[in-house]
């Protein structure tokens, strides 16, 4: 008879929750290890490019999986980023506004969707290519490391009934979107990971300068994203709406994103009067990291293009885990993700010093 047979089941879910978390800090720990450079590219169209005039939109694909994910260019430039203090229903977290140079990188059109997610989630790549009797190749070889450390299944729907296919992936924590991003930089040898607060506001402004990317009057919203008054208290399939001037839909409402800065309320007033180079907030605590967009239970001023959110533990208050999940907020079904890649790969030197330090220290210091 197995030793763990004879725990109960709820220590049995701790021991599962603590093996989990060593083998995702195990993972995460591999800085210097850069699989997506060491495995072929999978070729896509339009994907490659050298200079920003050459970026096309391109669609990503999973292989093995009839998953997709449409990718669209975002010119690099400068923009005043945070909200005026003439703004409606501004912030103190909105300000001071400081001026902010971000290079050239192709968003995620839509918010990733469970169709994606659960790939990674649930091997579904693997059960088909083996079911196909296909051997895998580098990238499904590279792509298994960060599949031994992929989440738990989790105790209940976290869909919490409001659909699955087409619809947003959430309640997953920034963990959880950290690793997704590593797991598909190495499934197609193209490097993504989640945008930065300045990258994603930027993207969401799409060089507009008003409260949202299609004006200030907060009427228009409903032909744009799914928000309290419209969303009937459930989020809705990505893509339904009107998009933003740079062909992204969904950046305000429907759910939050992650994003990868530590939420803080001071961070905009250390730029001074210097323009910020892609400036990132690098995460030393697992509370507050910050989200933006505003979800399908926000109302419309919290969908404006500077309003911002921080995470905290009462998004894992339901979970019945002890300890709570590395991967799952219970709470927190109005938060998803969407994904970047920038035109130029980071040096494995700027990973790890900027781009996944987030993760690599979080995960040193908490054993996570």
């Amino acid at each position: 008879m197995h030793m763990i047979s004879l725990l109960s089941p709820r220590l049995v879910r701790q021991a599962q929750a603590w093996a989990a978390a060593l083998a995702f800090a195990a993972c995460v720990g591999l800085v210097a290890r850069t699989n997506a450079a060491q495995a072929p590219v999978l070729t896509v169209a339009d994907a490659d490019a050298k200079a920003p005039a050459e970026m096309k939109p391109y669609t990503e694909l999973i292989e093995h999986t009839d998953a997709t994910i449409g990718m669209v260019p975002i010119p690099g430039g400068e923009y005043l980023m945070g909200s005026p203090a003439s703004e409606a229903n501004r912030k103190e977290d909105e300000g001071p506004q400081h001026k902010v140079k971000i290079e050239p990188f192709w968003m995620s059109k839509c918010e990733i969707t469970w169709d994606t997610f659960e790939i990674w989630m649930f091997d579904l790549d693997i059960q088909r290519r083996e079911l196909a009797k296909k051997t895998p190749n580098e990238r499904d070889k590279a792509a298994e490391e960060y599949q031994i450390s992929q989440p738990t299944e989790p105790y209940t729907d976290m869909t919490f009934g409001m659909g699955k296919k087409g619809f947003p992936a959430i309640c997953m924590t920034q963990d959880g979107a950290l690793v997704f991003c590593k797991w598909l930089s190495s499934k197609t040898g193209r490097y993504y990971r989640l945008p930065t607060e300045a990258e994603w506001e930027y993207a969401c402004r799409a060089g507009t300068k008003t409260a949202y990317s299609f004006g200030d009057d907060p009427a228009k919203l409903a032909e744009y994203g799914w928000y309290f008054d419209n969303s009937n208290e459930k989020y809705h399939k990505v893509g339904e709406k009107k998009p933003n001037p740079w062909g992204l839909f969904d950046m305000h409402g429907n759910v939050c994103e992650w994003v990868l800065d530590q939420y803080t309320t001071d961070f905009y007033g250390k730029s001074g009067a210097q323009v910020a180079d892609n400036p990132l907030c690098i995460a030393t605590k697992i509370y507050p990291r910050a989200v933006r967009g505003g979800s399908w239970d926000d109302d419309a001023e919290a969908c404006r293009s500077a309003s911002r959110k921080g995470s905290s533990d009462a998004w894992s208050q339901q979970d019945p885990q002890i300890p709570k999940s590395i991967w799952y907020h219970t709470d927190a079904l109005q938060v998803g993700f969407r994904i970047i890649r920038p035109l130029t790969e980071p040096s494995d030197a700027e990973k790890a010093s900027k781009w996944e330090a987030s993760i690599q220290k979080l995960n040193r210091k908490k054993g996570r």
